[in-house]
């Protein structure tokens, strides 16, 4: 009778164990990581996403795939990540979301690090993505922009940019945004490289200062040294679109923070893991921003750049 007993206790402690190991097993999530480097600011968008999810999730399994230029067509990763059932792929930058998005159109997709995601199609509107993905912006919003142009010059009216038929789409809203704010923004398409000289000539005449959008067909490493150049020897303040711009010469940028990128879209990696829908979870824009200025540029330009700013700058180049 004792053995019997014994035999039955035995079997219901391993029935609950069991039962315990499948359910946790069923709460664990596998979540892919797609990149095509392994430069530092992947690492740190990386490292707060997986930061933000294990809080939420601590069954949660991470797999990295590392996916090289020669390897976009390669099936065998495809597969691999598919064996695995992942929960949701996480994508850091332009090429690994392209990616993603070409060959998972079953699991949802959360991007981060990219640039003008509506632009790149990979989102029908920032605050209805639709399908399978949404994710974490580099977006700054025109208006952000335009209060620290105001701030640093505040005689600001007439702001000049350049654009290609690649961002003319970002053109409209920022001539909106610029009028809200009593300015007026004067853009001029570039077709050809040959059209730059004349166009950078028309708006030195008529601007107090040179915005840009982050157009590749554009900013070249030949065009923006001559935008660099020239916008400064035209005495023309240039916002630049990133810190490695400022610290080539443009007078100053609004940059992001990696890590506060890879947050926002660990926030969103947690929805979609509780049940949310990705075709209704908007696309983010940084939170997190910091104000880079080029002191030799400001002096340059007999710019004094405000207490206020110069005192929270992150980086300052001389």
């Amino acid at each position: 009778m004792l053995d019997f007993k014994y035999r039955l206790l035995r079997w219901l402690s391993l029935t609950v164990l069991l039962c315990l190991l499948s359910f946790a097993e069923s709460r664990s999530q596998n979540i892919v990581f797609l990149t095509t480097d392994s430069l530092t600011y992947t690492q740190r968008t990386i490292s707060g996403a997986t930061r933000l999810i294990i809080k939420e999730h601590e069954n949660a399994n991470f797999h990295k795939f590392f996916i090289a230029a020669s390897q976009g067509e390669d099936k065998t990763y495809v597969d691999a990540i598919r064996n695995l059932k992942p929960t949701l792929i996480f994508t850091v930058g332009s090429s690994a979301t392209s990616f993603a998005q070409k060959n998972f159109t079953d699991i949802p997709i959360v991007f981060s690090s990219v640039m003008y995601p509506v632009i790149s199609g990979f989102v029908e509107s920032f605050t209805r993505p639709g399908k399978n993905i949404t994710g974490a912006s580099l977006n700054i919003q025109a208006d952000i922009q335009f209060k620290y142009f105001k701030e640093i010059i505040p005689d600001l009216k007439k702001i000049g940019v350049l654009y290609t038929n690649n961002t003319r789409s970002l053109i409209p809203p920022a001539e909106i945004i610029a009028k809200s704010m009593g300015l007026e923004l004067v853009a001029i398409k570039i077709n050809t490289e040959k059209e730059l000289p004349g166009a950078l000539d028309s708006l030195a005449k008529t601007v107090d200062g040179l915005w840009s959008v982050a157009d590749p067909n554009l900013f070249n490493p030949q065009s923006t040294k001559y935008i660099l150049l020239n916008s400064l020897r035209k005495g023309l303040p240039f916002m630049g679109f990133s810190r490695y711009v400022v610290e080539s010469g443009a007078l100053f940028a609004i940059d992001f923070d990696y890590k506060a990128i890879g947050r926002q879209a660990g926030e969103i990696a947690n929805k979609i893991i509780a049940g949310g829908n990705p075709a209704e979870i908007g696309v983010t824009c940084p939170d997190v921003r910091w104000f880079h200025y080029n002191e030799k540029t400001a002096s340059h330009l007999n710019i004094k750049i405000p207490e206020e700013l110069a005192a929270v700058a992150k980086e300052v180049y001389r």
